[in-house]
């Protein structure tokens, strides 16, 4: 009540010196409590709660295998490796990207509602935008440590040490955070006309979307930082391939050959599939020519694959993993 009689006294003072169209129009509180609709999904009523269990089933995989990943990696001592610490952050990634989408899409199914408050779909698209960065730059970085080890195993100990690890992943991080961080910063301080979300989920393209403003200096950016990101990684992980290749057809042993294909050939996978999704979805974004369903297609695929995908390619193709992952869980299953 005192919080009531406070607003009816002094909200004629505030319009007065704030004048009331920029108080109503322009204030950070009116905005935080619009109400977004996200597309429809087109789920028939009959359909909902076998879609509804799936993405629950799915998303249950999702949170299982990278669990048993993570476990896996922080148990094992023999683990603790320049490689594997990488791919403890990739799945980190993994499972932020997962956490964003699939318990808001599962919700969406149950109460058939498509809305979403704007704080909660701008922390998605950050949340999201963190995952797919996160994961190209530490796919980088993984595709440097296999040119390191291959290329240059006598010096592989002393370039890639402790103190050198660390030092990568914080800037991947670092970088990561910087670049999505001002990304989403210069969108939000646009002002919203619009409250449809034209995806599936909530994303940097689709709120900028929202604004009736003058939005191009946000959208160069956004080309920016795609072109810098995925730029730079695409050339890092060629460069090292190029010299990867190189490298093992001028050895001219098979099994030393087998072993560096097998390994490089399970990062290149995951890399391709991730960037060709992302690098497909950010442009279908700002081509006006590309299928909206098309567009969802892409969008879905990122955020639901490379999860379930990575670490069974890792766990089933990396025999160091796949050992401690079938060593854990017989031992589980003889103490039962």
């Amino acid at each position: 009540m005192s919080q009531l009689v406070f607003f009816m006294l002094f909200l004629p003072g505030l319009e007065v010196i704030m004048g009331a169209d920029t108080y109503l129009n322009n204030s950070n509180l009116t905005r935080f409590m619009t109400i977004l609709t996200m597309e429809s999904l087109d789920i028939p009523p009959s359909s909902a709660s076998s879609i509804f269990v799936f993405g629950i089933i799915t998303y249950c995989l999702i949170l299982f295998f990278q669990s048993m990943l993570l476990v896996t990696i922080v148990v094992k001592r023999d683990l603790h490796k320049p490689m594997y610490i990488l791919l403890f952050n990739l799945s980190l990634c993994d499972l932020m990207g997962a956490t964003a989408f699939f318990p808001q899409m599962v919700c969406s199914i149950l109460s058939q509602s498509r809305e979403i408050s704007y704080p909660v779909c701008v922390l998605q698209g950050i949340l999201i935008h963190l995952y797919g960065g996160g994961s190209v730059l530490f796919l980088t970085v993984m595709a440097y440590d296999r040119y390191i080890a291959i290329c240059k195993p006598l010096r592989y100990h002393n370039l890639m040490t402790q103190g050198t690890l660390v030092k990568l992943i914080f800037m991947v991080w670092s970088i990561d955070v910087v670049i999505i961080g001002s990304t989403f910063i210069l969108t939000i301080s646009k002002e919203i006309c619009r409250t449809n979300i034209v995806d599936m989920y909530c994303n940097n393209p689709s709120l900028m979307k929202l604004s009736c403003e003058d939005t191009r200096v946000v959208n160069n950016y956004g080309l920016f930082t795609i072109a810098l990101i995925q730029g730079s990684s695409i050339l890092i992980v060629s460069l090292s391939y190029i010299k990867i290749l190189i490298t093992c057809l001028s050895t001219k042993q098979a099994k030393s050959i087998s072993k560096a294909m097998q390994t490089c050939g399970t990062h290149l996978i995951v890399f391709l599939s991730l960037e060709i999704n992302t690098l497909f979805a950010l442009i279908s974004h700002r081509l006006d020519a590309v299928s909206p369903h098309l567009r969802r297609a892409f969008g879905v695929s990122v955020v639901i694959f490379p999860p379930i995908l990575n670490p069974l390619i890792y766990g089933l193709k990396t025999r160091e993993i796949r050992q401690a992952v079938f060593t854990f869980l017989q031992r589980k299953i003889s103490s039962i």
